[in-house]
């Protein structure tokens, strides 16, 4: 059943399929994740985001989420993500069982051997705790992503993406053929070194994970039988069929032997809902800043409340809003409770978007004590 323990005889039992499935807490349905932006309120610093993201890190590793995720973003003045792989290593020192990744990298961005370079890294520093979740659009506009990759060719690099992943992954398992031009390269570290004279093979290697807001990554994570994740707090509308899509595509894997599915959902709790709704109208301005073209730090909640929106602002913040899960944390927990119902997902990765720095840490608290998740999962 989705969200069941680790197992003999389920897909954690898989050799290369470690942390896909987690444990569920208390009375969640399913397992409960973090997916972290390290947002920049006005106010604030980049430093005080990326501390908030440690706390963070901590608190889900205590209560007993089952993993934490940062994103790939670029010229985003309100998010401090743009180095998902730096992010992760100064998570991974301050925590020691969460698992930590990205939520996701955007392969495109990237050579596949420098991917591989830095979360086999990752994957030395924090042995068996690293996810590589993978998308294919830029995490950014056109221009700067032309800056990123050095081409104007942005459509021709979503379109390479099944190779580029073939391509990473041979480079994370170190099979290439012997007649391939890179046969002779090797991520290090890597599997390289345990088959050197002397070496010691690694126990894992990072778990790859498709990232997608449409049909196209759900159907290739199905046909690899590679864990799924669903952009759900961008697309909503979305979701339901691209899970249906994955599930139908799915064909059993070395990784996994039936389909597993996680949806990234805005959940935002504070122990008064008024001030739940004033920190996401805050993120909800922000977005539209965005989506305009006028990119910024996230306002203060102040600065959202007394905004003249036009009739068709506000319109695209109601809209936006609506599939953002907030209130008092009894209210959160019947909207994710509802939102598993209906997709069926295996598990929930938790993003809580707001300006106050302290109201992100909150929100995870108080989601965690919704649900009765221990106190403290060592101690228990």
């Amino acid at each position: 059943m989705p969200g069941t323990p680790n197992t003999p005889g389920t897909p954690e039992a898989v050799p290369g399929s470690t942390g896909i499935r987690g444990p569920v807490r208390g009375t969640a349905p399913v397992p409960l994740s973090v997916l972290d932006l390290a947002t920049v309120g006005s106010g604030f610093t980049a430093t005080d985001a990326l501390r908030t993201s440690v706390e963070i890190a901590r608190t889900a590793e205590t209560r007993g989420y089952h993993r934490m995720w940062v994103a790939e973003h670029h010229s985003m003045p309100g998010v401090a993500s743009s180095s998902p792989a730096v992010i992760l290593a100064h998570l991974a020192a301050h925590t020691r069982t969460l698992r930590l990744g990205s939520g996701g990298v955007m392969l495109p961005n990237h050579a596949p051997l420098v991917i591989a370079e830095q979360f086999g890294t990752l994957e030395a520093l924090a042995p068996g705790r690293i996810d590589l979740g993978l998308g294919r659009a830029p995490g950014t506009d056109g221009a700067t992503a032309a800056a990123l990759r050095r081409s104007d060719r942005l459509h021709e690099g979503a379109d390479e993406f099944p190779q580029q992943l073939a391509e990473l992954s041979r480079f994370l398992d170190d099979d290439f053929p012997s007649p391939h031009r890179y046969a002779r390269i090797h991520a290090i570290p890597g599997p390289i070194q345990g088959s050197s004279p002397g070496g010691v093979q690694s126990a894992a290697r990072p778990t790859i994970w498709l990232l997608g807001s449409s049909g196209f990554s759900a159907q290739l994570a199905g046909a690899l039988g590679l864990p799924f994740s669903f952009a759900h707090h961008f697309s909503a509308a979305n979701t339901v069929p691209a899970l249906a899509l994955y599930r139908d595509s799915f064909r059993p894997s070395e990784f996994l032997d039936r389909p597993y599915a996680s949806i990234g959902v805005s959940a935002l709790a504070a122990d008064d809902p008024e001030q739940a709704r004033r920190q996401v109208l805050s993120g909800a301005l922000s977005m539209l800043r965005l989506r305009t073209g006028r990119p910024g730090l996230v306002p203060t909640p102040e600065e959202a409340a007394a905004y003249e929106f036009s009739a068709a602002e506000a319109e695209f913040v109601e809209s936006w809003m609506v599939n953002i899960i907030h209130g008092d944390p009894r209210t959160v927990r019947t909207g994710l409770d509802e939102l598993v119902a209906r997709t069926g997902a295996d598990e929930l990765v938790i993003t809580a978007n707001a300006h106050t720095p302290a109201a992100r840490l909150r929100s995870y608290e108080l989601i965690a004590d919704a649900y009765e998740f221990p106190k403290d999962v060592a101690a228990g």
